[in-house]
């Protein structure tokens, strides 16, 4: 397989800072696309990943990035979907099987073949080669597996609702939120931020849990109806058996026995960050009631299209902050910090 060479950043050990390298993108096969990355959103598993804080860290060195937007530079020979200058997202895998019940309904996703999904970085592809991601200016994917993005959503807006967007699109739409339903979103940071936002757009009754009041006007702004202080004990009295529906979208290690009190009969808490260590739950937190607990994660290709679609149709987009590529160092210690509204996006025109 011939490769030509593109600039990236990339993390060479783990919890090392990320560098300008090169690596290698293949030449385009009869389905392929060139995309000539804009912009790349910085998720909190970009940093998980870097910093080997899910189990090993893989295969170093990595290039991460998974949410990526931009425009076709260049197409394969026997392409259908996209022609040069579409405008195109790359999401958080960029192959699957295709062959499994998974990948033929298009939950591409939850793909059950031997290599199951195949990440756009840090994982080996069907090829047997490394994957490398959006940190860098250039990618080339499968037509199958990419992304149009609506021409009403700025391409540096965009890129986040690749995994930050349709991580909050798909349990939201899996569990029906909508008119008639209360909904609370857990955080308000990358992840949580486009839960509000979605939410509200399909109608549901929206109130943000949040460990503090500090966001609550943004909150507000952003469509909650309701903001509350997960500190406040009072919170979990006030609010015990309202929800029919909560989307855990952060990385701690929250009680969640106490978040199961906040739902109805029948209701549903669906995790969605991706706490480093287990979270204990108690069997009579879910008896009583019949409630359940959840996991969601991103949305197969169909659900992801329908995602930027109704983004495109509703005016969403992430609320960001463009960074150039010397300030993604920077740009991880401030996420750990909180210190971002509400999502870094690089401008890959600096790498």
């Amino acid at each position: 397989m011939t490769h030509t060479s593109v600039f990236a950043y990339a993390a060479p050990a783990p919890k090392a800072p990320l560098e300008r390298t090169t690596i290698p993108r293949r030449e385009l096969g009869a389905h392929d696309i060139l995309i000539d990355i804009k912009y790349a959103g910085i998720c909190h598993s970009d940093i998980h990943t870097v910093r080997a804080e899910w189990g090993d860290g893989g295969a170093f060195p990595i290039v991460p990035g998974h949410e990526i937007a931009g425009v076709v530079a260049e197409v394969g020979a026997e392409v259908t979907r996209y022609r040069a200058g579409d405008r195109v997202g790359v999401g958080c895998f960029v192959d699957s099987c295709r062959e499994c019940a998974n990948c033929r309904a298009g939950l591409q996703q939850y793909c059950t073949g031997e290599l199951g999904n195949v990440g756009t970085y840090n994982a080996t592809g069907r090829d047997g080669e490394t994957t490398y991601g959006g940190y860098s200016t250039h990618i080339v994917v499968d037509e199958n597996y990419a992304l149009r993005i609506p021409e009403s959503i700025p391409l540096d807006a965009a890129a986040p609702l690749l995994c930050a967007g349709i991580t909050l699109y798909s349990p939201l739409a899996h569990w029906q939120a909508g008119p008639g339903k209360k909904v609370a979103i857990v955080g308000l940071g990358g992840l949580g931020h486009m839960g509000v936002k979605i939410a509200h757009a399909m109608g549901a009754e929206v109130t943000v849990l949040s460990q503090s009041l500090r966001k609550k006007d943004d909150g507000l702004r952003l469509g909650a109806d309701h903001y509350h202080a997960t500190s406040d004990p009072a919170t979990f009295e006030e609010l015990a058996g309202t929800f029919d529906l909560i989307v855990n979208t952060v990385s701690a290690n929250l009680d969640l026995n106490a978040y199961l009190g906040l739902l109805r009969t029948d209701g549903t808490l669906v995790q969605v960050g991706a706490p480093e260590n287990p979270l204990p739950v108690a069997p009579f937190a879910l008896i009583p009631q019949r409630k359940s607990i959840a996991g969601s994660m991103i949305g197969g290709i169909p659900e992801t299209q329908e995602m930027l679609d109704f983004c495109g149709e509703h005016g969403l987009a992430a609320d960001i902050e463009v960074i150039g590529a010397d300030r993604i160092n920077e740009a991880y210690e401030r996420v750990l910090a909180s210190d971002v509204r509400y999502r870094f996006v690089i401008d890959t025109a600096t790498i």
